[in-house]
């Protein structure tokens, strides 16, 4: 949650977070028009591009150097990409490709999974815990949990009646909170068990579509926005006996009472009384509108973002003690020229080229990727065919050092 990225029809930008009055824009591209994915790896120079021109088509880039580190084509449409600092998931609608990081080799082919039209799948970005949560079911709200490390599936969560909508794990893959398209109910998991840890109602009224859902990196708060102008947050509080004993009240009373009875009844009464409403939101000024949320730390003060497919970005102030609703601090738009120009004169760097085109007029010595080993156009997986495994790259993927990583958190 410290950069932006976002696809365009004539290409893709992206931005640091660092501030809330100022956008900073880090680098624009208009080599490939287009771009329906666009994912970053954390705060590198590393950035996997696929474009409407070519659906099926994967592009790896080192931004910073403008060039391209590899691209691989797949049988049908790429649908989405995830990725952390071991490896880099590729989702199509009826198999994953899950590739190392470090020379883009393949791994794992996991064929035949249920049709999953939108390329829904979810990847821990703790590469320690590197598990990958995809549809187990077309009809069912079933979870499949797959071991990125061990490349073997680790089990199945009934998460819900219903299909599923949105996955989401924290920030050290210990959770995972999930929704179904009905869109009512978020319940979390623990990882890689699959107990129920956590179930909030969102609401009882409409259907809706839940389009995202992000724990803050603390894992104390979780965010669902959907197509609705309403966004909620959730607090994951540690249910246990160690808080101090609360003040004789008739609400705190009758809510002992309650939880006492809940053992009591059968499993689906005590679990809709457990359920916990909202302990934030946000009533977004626009509806209808898919959008996108962030829960993260800027100017040392808790934030919850939003960015809306128009191509704003909303920040408000989350308050951590007391929720209710979230006040809108700074609106952005993310079309406009951008800040690139006025950035230039305090950097002291050098300039870099900003494309992998600019590169080849300057007569870089890195070959093209139609010459290197391992980087052919269709990568062996057209047609339906899996990438041999000679087809991956013959080098490791050199980012410009290991400052470009965020820390590794023990």
């Amino acid at each position: 949650c410290s950069s932006l990225a976002i696809g365009t029809t004539t290409g893709y930008r992206l931005f640091s977070l660092s501030s809330v009055e100022q956008l900073d824009q880090v680098h624009e591209s208009n080599e490939i028009p287009d771009v329906y994915i666009v994912e970053r790896l954390f705060s590198s120079s590393l950035v996997v591009v696929v474009s409407h021109a070519k659906p099926q088509q994967m592009n790896v880039y080192h931004f910073k150097k403008g060039t391209e580190i590899c691209n691989y084509s797949y049988s049908s449409n790429i649908l989405s990409i995830r990725l952390n600092r071991q490896r880099l998931v590729v989702c199509l609608e009826e198999s994953i490709y899950i590739h190392n990081i470090k020379d883009m080799k393949l791994l794992k082919t996991i064929l035949d999974t249920p049709p999953n039209t939108t390329g829904l799948c979810a990847l821990s970005i703790n590469h320690a815990n590197s598990y990958l949560a995809y549809p187990g079911s077309a009809t069912s709200g079933e979870i499949a949990l797959y071991d990125g490390n061990t490349l073997k599936t680790a089990c199945a969560i009934p998460a819900h009646d219903g299909p599923l909508a949105a996955l989401a794990f924290n920030s050290t893959g210990s959770k995972l909170a999930s929704a179904s398209e009905k869109g009512t109910v978020i319940r979390v998991f623990s990882i890689p068990g699959g107990q129920k840890l956590y179930e909030f109602r969102r609401g009882m009224k409409r259907y809706v579509n839940i389009s995202s859902l992000v724990f803050s990196m603390d894992s104390q708060f979780l965010c669902a926005s959907s197509n609705t102008e309403t966004v909620h947050i959730f607090k994951l509080e540690h249910l246990t006996d160690s808080r101090p004993e609360e003040p004789p009240t008739w609400s705190g009373y009758m809510g002992k009472m309650f939880q006492a009875a809940t053992n009591y009844l059968p499993a689906q009464v005590s679990g809709m009384m457990n359920q916990d409403r909202a302990f934030a939101t946000v009533r977004l000024n626009i509806s209808g509108q898919r959008n996108i949320c962030a829960l993260s730390t800027i100017q040392k003060l808790p934030r919850l973002l939003v960015t809306t497919s128009d191509g704003h970005l909303y920040i408000y102030n989350l308050d951590p003690q007391d929720g209710g609703e979230c006040v809108l601090i700074k609106k952005h738009s993310l079309l406009g020229s951008g800040k690139m120009e006025e950035n230039k004169e305090n950097d002291l760097r050098p300039p870099l080229p900003q494309s992998y085109a600019a590169t080849v007029a300057r007569q870089s010595t890195v070959p093209s990727t139609s010459t290197m080993p391992g980087y052919s156009e269709d990568g062996g997986a057209l047609r339906g065919e899996v990438i041999p495994e000679h087809e991956f790259a013959t080098g490791p993927v050199c980012l410009d050092d290991e400052n470009e990583f965020p820390p590794v958190s023990i």
